[in-house]
């Protein structure tokens, strides 16, 4: 419910506060006073747009600002979805500046239009004489039964399954597709795949084949200066081997003359090991250095092979190429597994389709079972209010499964005696609409948490003895639900628990609105005036004080 309103800076009002019963609450005052100027800034505080032009001094900015106890309301998850902090307490601020820019916010986070504008529609219920559309709503009508019925609990489980129904013929259609493309590149893939997995290419393959390639295209060029070297090394008479061997002599007669020519002995011998593995190897290179034509085609054939499949399939390497036969080959392979994917998740479609028409046809059921007992508590709470020949119809026909059931139901509306019963928007005139969506609210006060309801002059087309029964049902509803009403009539006015005056304060450079809180005997000589105008009687007066004892 709504604890603490404060409104600055907003069209004519400079600075508002209020503090609303947790029952009801009247506001009255005369036509242009500010009353609607509240409910806009309420407006803006749920989520409506606005501009600078709404600015009370063009120089500062709006701030609008609501309290409300949500301890009731079971929105945790609505707040750990928007990732904001929750508190029992829920404070709800909207910010307008003079040069236009928009800011609101929930407990001081920083939230979208869109955020403020969904949690307030649960905090807040604005309820005017021509609003048709709402209750005219096939799907607002559906939540009526469904409130009445109390069947959350059946609808969740039906919201549950029917989401994993919608969420497997999304898959199912997006396998199908994968399914029908992957076909038509089946046979190309299977193409590419098998001629690069011929190729029976290796990692580092292509870089040793290039330097075979290069040695044999050299190869007796290779063998002259292997045979040259060699000769230096250890074959011509003055060879480097054998004049090392010297050297390494020498030096070794001269250890016994110091440290240092010992260990230039030993890095002589060392070079000699050494000298010796470099004779071997080049040995060895100049024995299996021979050209080889037949030997030098097969590596060509081989590299231009590889040559070939990189330039067709814009590879830089042989790396690049086992990448892509890899992904062929998972291509491929996902053809073959999506036929399975595609029959495990139809078996499981069908069964969760076979579970939604199940729990649709219970919520159905549940549904039906409330239609006479729903109109005729209809029928009743309107005939208390006037309206004895008042028809209400709820027209039902079955559906494909939607996210609401299966069930497509209309409510027709029919005012006098002999009127075939309509839509909403035909059949009822403003003040016998505004009856028909408090009788409704009325029945759905012991059926659920509602917000906040503001009723905007729901009193319209009715006055005497249906004007108290009016006022006695909004009382009867404010002991489970927060109610805030603005009124005309002095019947209605006697109800409330709390009862608020606003009124237009003229200063010497412009006009300004208030509200206040009446005191006991205030109520008193605003219900009189409501009754007989700004000079009442003393009978008009006595009959103030017997509508506030009734």
């Amino acid at each position: 419910m709504l604890v603490d309103l404060k409104i600055k800076n907003y069209a004519l009002i400079e600075q508002l506060e209020m503090q609303p019963s947790p029952l009801l609450n009247i506001i009255t005052g005369e036509t242009g006073a500010g009353k609607s100027i509240m409910l806009g800034a309420i407006g803006l505080l749920l989520g409506n747009r606005a501009d600078t032009k709404i600015l009370f001094n063009t120089a500062e900015k709006c701030v609008i600002e609501g309290v409300f106890d949500i301890s009731a309301y079971n929105l945790k998850a609505f707040f750990a979805e928007g990732d904001i902090d929750f508190d029992d307490t829920c404070i709800l601020r909207r910010e307008i500046t003079p040069a236009g820019k928009s800011r609101a916010f929930v407990n001081d986070t920083p939230v979208t239009l869109e955020t403020i504008r969904l949690l307030g529609s649960k905090l807040m219920d604005i309820h005017s004489q021509h609003d048709t559309l709402l209750l005219g709503d096939p799907a607002f009508q559906l939540n009526l039964i469904d409130l009445f019925a109390q069947n959350a609990s059946l609808k969740d489980s039906y919201s549950e399954v029917f989401r994993r129904y919608r969420k497997l013929e999304s898959d199912y259609k997006k396998l199908e597709t994968a399914l029908a493309q992957s076909q038509k590149e089946l046979d190309y893939n299977s193409f590419l795949l098998n001629e690069l997995a011929e190729a029976k290419l290796r990692e580092g393959e292509q870089e040793e084949l290039e330097d075979e390639l290069k040695q044999l295209e050299h190869a007796e060029e290779i063998k002259v200066k292997i045979s040259n070297a060699l000769q230096f090394l250890s074959e011509s008479e003055f060879n480097v081997i054998s004049g090392l061997k010297d050297a390494t002599y020498l030096v070794g007669q001269l250890t016994e003359f110091g440290e240092q020519y010992k260990n230039l002995k030993e890095r002589l011998d060392s070079c000699a090991i050494e000298l010796n593995d470099v004779v071997g190897e080049l040995e060895n290179a100049e024995r299996y250095t021979e050209a080889d034509p037949e030997k030098t085609e097969q590596v060509q054939e081989r590299l231009n092979i590889i040559y070939t499949l990189q330039r067709k399939h814009q590879a830089r390497n042989n790396v690049e190429l086992l990448q892509i036969e890899a992904d062929l080959e998972a291509k491929v392979s996902s053809v073959h597994n999506l036929d399975e994917s595609l029959a495990t998740t139809k078996e499981e479609m069908e069964k969760a389709f076979a579970k939604v028409e199940e729990l649709g046809a219970a919520l159905s059921e549940s549904r039906k079972v409330v239609f006479d007992h729903f109109t005729d508590e209809i029928h009743t709470l309107l005939a208390d209010l006037g309206m004895p020949n008042a028809r209400l119809v709820i027209q039902h026909n079955a559906g494909t499964p939607t996210a609401t059931g299966i069930d497509v139901i209309s409510i027709l509306f029919s005012a006098n005696k002999g009127s075939s019963p309509q839509t909403l928007s035909k059949a009822a005139s403003g003040g016998e609409f505004s009856r028909l969506m408090l009788c409704v609210k009325y029945l759905l006060a012991d059926k659920t948490a509602l917000p906040t309801i503001i009723f905007d002059e729901i009193d319209t087309g009715i006055s005497g003895e249906v004007a108290v029964k009016v006022g006695k049902m909004m009382n009867q509803m404010a002991k489970k639900h927060q109610l805030v009403a603005i009124s005309h009539l002095p019947q209605m006015a006697a109800q409330g628990n709390a009862h608020y005056f606003v009124y237009k304060e003229d200063r010497v450079d412009r006009t300004i609105s208030r509200i206040r809180k009446l005191s006991e005997e205030e109520r008193v000589k605003e219900i009189a005036q409501m009754i007989a105008g700004a000079n009442p009687s003393a009978t008009a007066f006595q009959s103030a004080r017997e509508l506030l004892a009734m």
